[in-house]
């Protein structure tokens, strides 16, 4: 199977890896800064360091578990896409490439300016792009 729609899932793959090195570039300087011992407690999590490290260093780990969330939607809706014939139609291309620029611009303002009305806003477009391309795929599915 060789399908364009596969391209925009391959690339938000990539920058959701992207995030996760960010994270990491960013929050172990930090917490060696402050005198975090990683290895003091058994079993702690990243939201442990929420009011340890400042919170524009969080921003980025906020934004990686984002990206574990509605992105999975995406991802199942891609295939679906994908093995139904329909991802070379352009405008379910189209869509699944609005949503993965949507979804970096949203990484982007999360991860360094946090400003949510404009990440809200970001999200509710790529939300919608992502809901017709749902729809697409269940249509595709149905027949």
């Amino acid at each position: 199977m060789n399908s364009a729609i596969l391209a925009p899932a391959a690339v938000l793959v990539v920058w959701t890896l992207i995030m996760m090195i960010w994270v990491m570039v960013t929050r172990l300087p930090a917490m060696k800064k402050i005198g975090v011992d990683m290895g003091a407690r058994p079993g702690g999590r990243g939201q442990d360091l929420e009011g340890v490290v400042p919170d524009s260093v969080n921003w980025k780990a906020h934004n990686y578990n984002h990206l574990m969330e509605q992105p999975t939607i995406f991802y199942a809706t891609v295939f679906i896409v994908a093995l139904t014939g329909t991802g070379d139609v352009w405008l379910n291309v189209w869509l699944a490439w609005a949503y993965v620029g949507l979804r970096i611009v949203h990484s982007i303002i999360q991860a360094t300016w946090n400003h949510v009305p404009a990440r809200f806003m970001v999200f509710v477009l790529s939300s919608l792009a992502l809901l017709a391309l749902a729809l697409h795929a269940t249509a595709a599915a149905l027949q």
